[in-house]
């Protein structure tokens, strides 16, 4: 080895600078250092680029640790010689030091991070120019294995930060990549080291950053679940002053982007992450307003499975070990709350009477909303079912051509075990089925009958659902619409139907609500005024399909006071197939006739020329009955009226124009149907029994 290879550095220079001794290494710096204060203070740019060039390439390029040991410690002592004018060599000086910083040897990186530590000390706020070469490097060095190594780089992660907070000239757009990239790392102490600096330039005056917050919140957000604490809590309070700076000044954040990764948080595993991205949420519904609306499908699928969280339990527990009350700010389900009542105050009606949020593309929620109705969870399932009801209550026009999405899951959500899920997901279709569509000539909305259809069919393939919600399903209906409309469509309908024992179930349930529920107290009273044409004309319209079941049109003859059909119906059913299901209508029948709701017909046995009809139409019901309590009951009755004579002297009522002899005809053949369907279905089922 010549001498002119590493000029203008002495052999002499660069075994000392290379030895194993840090004493004789230290030395051959100071004889560096000396030699480039001349060539400085000469004005000798060539001689300090050449000796740069030596050590930064040269003497780097060796396979000897020791060697590169030297290298580093010669451009340390190139810096300290140049003093301030070091800021004319940076690049030189720093990419052969940052390059050791992978070196395998720990103690070269060691070395490394010494030696931009004083490059840095030197170098000032000049060194923020090439801060992202410094910042990748430095990253790798808080994540090292050897405890030295990263002490070594604890001192230049601090010295970095005082430069960064005392100056003003840190061009932050092309760090936010690598710190993006940083906040994904999964080791702890590079976790910690990027969430320290994002802390760091958070709190820098002239650092913007809450405009590249986007690139940022991703990251921070899923250092939520770390396991280390202290990790978890650094994010947690950066994220609170983000939300503060946020709130204050709100035009300087890019909401939009902001909203779409908060939303992706809202939704996950871990319950932290949830709370903090509905609390932000709930933040920005105040904040952006109506600018909210087009990301409302993705808010929705955020908050309202959130609202499935039973807390009961997690409250007590808290009560019990803490004897705290329980903050309901901090609690997911009601911040889930708090965030769907904003979003949905967003789509409403102002003080003067005008829709707000009508510029609502719907579509988008309507799909969600859908999908939400096949949740696990009953508040979920409501909350979804409440914003198509207010959907379609503030803007029916927007929503009737989506209809077709949700009618289906709308039906299917009345075979749900919750009532309240059942009787939101009524409420939704009542307003369709009273919504008229946009530009229509027809008076009715086209939905009503397919509503009805679909709900028998969902009926007719769920017996369960048909025995145990039936009538509360009708009932609901009744109650949302008007009810003798809801009569008149389904035996409309159920004539058509051809399962004749599913016929015979639906007009009973109809029967039994009709007779005793409360909601049709109106309904029954128009029928007994059976002067009245309206009356007869509804009697007739049930007529044919109450035939079915001859114990509920009985019924309906006896609550429109015609006793003379009803005394030649009951002649017929001796006749029919009296079965144990037919005595029970009756027994039933009979204990409907001893309750306040047939008071009335009582106190027609005691005169008028149709009491003898009566009296007659009764005992023929006794008649059926076999001697149980039922009968007994009836036939104590009977012994109470007055005699024929007395009851023979109150004058007649008035005659109706209808033709009885053909309404039994229907009774007839409807039966008969009945029989062959009956026998049909005994022949289906013999080989299997």
């Amino acid at each position: 080895m010549s001498e002119r290879d590493y000029a203008p550095l002495s052999i002499a220079c660069v075994r000392g600078l290379c030895d194993k001794i840090y004493e004789k290494r230290k030395f051959a710096g100071s004889e560096i250092e000396k030699m480039v204060k001349d060539f400085n203070d000469a004005n000798n740019t060539s001689l300090i680029k050449k000796l740069i060039k030596v050590l930064g390439q040269d003497l780097m390029s060796s396979t000897s640790s020791n060697v590169k040991n030297g290298a580093l410690m010669g451009l340390s002592s190139v810096a300290v010689g140049l003093g301030k004018d070091c800021v004319n060599y940076l690049p030189e000086l720093m990419k052969p030091i940052v390059a050791c910083f992978s070196e395998a040897d720990s103690r070269v990186r060691y070395q490394a991070a010494e030696a931009m530590y004083n490059v840095v000390k030197v170098g000032r706020g000049a060194v923020l120019a090439h801060f992202p070469l410094v910042f990748d490097a430095l990253a790798r060095l808080a994540a090292d294995p050897e405890p030295q190594v990263k002490q070594g780089a604890e001192l230049l992660d601090r010295l970095l930060k005082d430069i960064v907070t005392e100056s003003g000239s840190l061009e932050v757009s092309a760090l936010i990549p690598l710190v993006r990239e940083r906040l994904y790392a999964r080791n702890p102490f590079a976790r910690q080291f990027v969430v320290s600096w994002v802390c760091v330039l958070d709190a820098v005056p002239h650092v913007d950053l809450i405009r590249h917050l986007p690139d940022l919140l991703d990251g921070l957000f899923r250092m939520l679940d770390d396991a280390q604490p202290d990790i978890r809590r650094m994010c947690e309070l950066q994220l609170e002053e983000f939300l503060r700076t946020i709130t204050a000044e709100p035009t300087r954040a890019d909401l939009p982007a902001i909203v779409n990764i908060l939303i992706v948080h809202a939704q996950a595993s871990d319950e932290t992450m949830q709370l903090t991205a509905l609390t932000w949420l709930r933040q920005f519904a105040n904040l952006a307003g109506e600018a909210l609306l087009p990301h409302a499908s993705g808010v929705l699928m955020a908050a309202l499975p959130c609202l499935a969280y039973a807390d009961d339990s997690r409250r007590n527990i808290l009560y019990i070990l803490y004897m705290e009350p329980w903050k309901p700010e901090t609690d997911i389900r009601e911040t889930a709350a708090a965030v769907n009542l904003q979003l949905k105050r967003l789509v409403g009606v102002d003080a003067g009477g005008e829709i707000e949020g009508s510029g609502l593309h719907v579509e988008a929620p309507v799909v969600a909303l859908t999908q939400l109705l096949q949740h696990n969870s009953v508040h979920t399932k409501v909350a979804a079912l409440d914003w198509l009801l207010h959907l379609y209550t503030t803007l029916p026009t927007h929503m009737f051509p989506h209809t077709d999405m949700v009618f289906g899951g709308l039906v299917a959500s009345l075979a749900d075990p919750s009532d309240d899920v059942v009787r939101r997901a009524l409420a939704v279709l009542a307003e369709i089925c009273s919504c008229r569509a946009p530009d229509s000539s027809l008076d009715a909305s086209p939905y009503y009958h397919e509503f009805l259809r679909a709900l028998l069919r969902l009926l007719a393939r769920d017996e369960a659902l048909l025995e145990d919600r039936g009538a509360f399903i009708i009932r609901q209906l009744c109650v949302l619409l008007n009810a003798e409309e809801v009569y008149r469509a389904l035996s409309a309908l159920l004539i058509e139907e051809r399962d004749l024992l599913f016929v015979t179930t639906v007009v009973d349930v109809l029967s039994t609500i009709l007779l005793t529920a409360a909601e049709l107290y109106e309904l029954r009273l128009r029928l007994r005024r059976f002067a009245e044409p309206g009356a007869r004309r509804l009697f007739e319209c049930l007529y044919e399909s109450w035939c079915h079941s001859p114990v509920a049109l009985l019924a309906l003859c006896l609550l429109t006071h015609n006793y003379r059909h009803c005394d030649a119906l009951i002649k017929l059913f001796g006749d029919l197939e009296v079965t144990v299901d037919f005595l029970t209508e009756v027994d039933k029948l009979v204990q409907l006739i001893e309750s306040p709701i047939f008071a009335y017909l009582r106190l027609e046995l005691l005169g008028g020329e149709e009491s003898g009809a009566l009296r007659s139409a009764l005992y023929g019901l006794l008649m059926l009955l076999p001697q149980s309590e039922a009968f007994h009951a009836l036939s104590r009755r009977l012994q109470c009226a007055p005699p024929p004579p007395l009851a023979a002297a109150l004058p007649p009522p008035a005659p109706v124009d209808i033709d009885f002899e053909k309404h039994l005809e229907t009774f007839r053949r409807v039966q008969a149907a009945h029989r062959l369907y009956n026998t049909a279905e005994r022949a289906r089922r013999a080989p299997h029994s």
